[in-house]
């Protein structure tokens, strides 16, 4: 009884909240009302467009400045970020990177621009995200210690190189424990940040915990520059060569063209960068109209039967950037019949990803046992969670 109400009593709590729904409702649109017209009509009028120019310094110091990383390179979107990252952080072809299974596709594709291979690893009910303690307990199962120092796959023989932490939602993982996993078996952590942009961890902005990071700014995100990303890195020297790296890697010159390696055009254009600007200078205002909408969300779900408001766990602020419900119970039927109803009545909502083993191009993927990421396939669902449905 209670599935079969579940799907009308879904639809009636949104468009509560909404109070006074469109004709469609996205799941997350961007919100421009601050100074994007202004700079990015200075930069039509100055001609700075392109990849150089003051917007780009700027949105790198004030991103910075916010994250408390000490540097943040602007690039022209998140998975470019991230594939950059794998690649100061050492990640070779042929090596193996641990990262969930339960992820957008853009963490795996990074890890295969490196010629490197995902390792699909579980998640936690917790978090949404890597499981520590699960991973924990699977390393000591299959690592052997190479005489370099680095931990190897003893089933595959491929040097384990490295973890890539999703914060899915913008809700951080245990970094702590994890951090002390890596430590434990000599694995570089490189947090993919995408959707964590205004999440903390014991006070501490996501992605700035390893010696790299990666951020988005694509349309859907908490701030947008239209596409684009950024690196966040811990030290000077890795700064630089991510620099280097997004740049074709040419070597300073007034007019001479000499580029010392096989690099990337990913630089992010001035033009995005001064949306970057604007969009930065709202985001605490953004940050505030999500939390609320959230608080808004769980108030009206609470005495619903059959489903589970997912919210941020201690020593945790999230940024709420997409807002999840969980079924008590994974159920395939029920979750389809939910996304119908809703979708239909012009509410966009939408399952989580097709976890990474199950599509075509990963399903060889070394992997551990995905119970939890299984389940969590079937039970979570999306909903309208974009500033703009907050109007303060």
């Amino acid at each position: 009884m209670i599935g079969e109400q579940l799907p009308g009593q879904l639809l009636a709590a949104i468009q509560q909240v909404l109070s006074n729904p469109t004709d469609f409702t996205a799941l997350h649109e961007p919100l421009f009302e601050g100074n994007e017209w202004s700079y990015v009509k200075d930069c039509l009028e100055t001609g700075w467009v392109s990849s150089v120019g003051q917007y780009v310094d700027q949105f790198e110091r004030n991103l910075a400045e916010y994250t408390g990383s000490p540097h943040a390179i602007a690039v022209m979107n998140g998975t470019a970020a991230l594939h950059i990252c794998l690649l100061l952080a050492g990640v070779k072809p042929n090596d193996e990177v641990l990262m969930p299974s339960l992820t957008f596709i853009a963490t795996a594709n990074a890890v295969a621009y490196c010629g490197a291979i995902p390792h699909l690893i579980d998640v936690s009910n917790d978090t949404l995200g890597v499981d520590p303690d699960k991973l924990e307990q699977y390393l000591n199962d299959i690592v052997q210690f190479g005489t370099d120092g680095y931990a190897y796959n003893r089933q595959t023989g491929r040097r384990l190189m490295a973890v890539i932490p999703m914060h899915t939602f913008g809700h951080p993982v245990e970094l702590d424990k994890l951090m002390r996993v890596c430590e434990k078996y000599h694995l570089e952590m490189i947090e993919d940040a995408a959707e964590s942009l205004g999440s903390f961890y014991r006070g501490r902005h996501t992605g700035t915990f390893g010696k790299l990071g990666a951020i988005s700014f694509n349309g859907n995100k908490v701030i947008t520059t239209g596409g684009g990303g950024a690196i966040l890195a811990a030290d000077e020297a890795t700064a630089r060569m991510a620099k280097h790296l997004t740049t074709t890697a040419k070597l300073p010159h007034r007019w001479s063209y000499q580029h010392d390696q096989t690099a990337y055009n990913y630089r992010m254009p001035n033009l995005n960068a001064a949306l970057g600007c604007a969009q930065l200078e709202q985001l605490p205002s953004f940050l505030n109209r999500k939390r609320r909408l959230s608080m808004r969300y769980k108030e009206a779900f609470s005495h619903i039967n059959g489903i589970q408001w997912f919210e941020e766990q201690e020593h945790v602020t999230s940024n709420y950037w997409l807002n999840a419900l969980l079924l008590d119970e994974p159920d395939e039927g029920l979750l389809n019949r939910m996304l119908e109803i809703t979708n239909d009545a012009g509410i966009m909502t939408r399952p989580i990803w097709t976890p990474m083993h199950r599509l075509s191009m990963f399903s060889q993927s070394p992997r551990m046992e995905l119970t939890v990421t299984e389940q969590l396939e079937f039970r979570i669902i999306n909903i309208p969670s974009g500033s703009r449905l907050f109007d303060e």
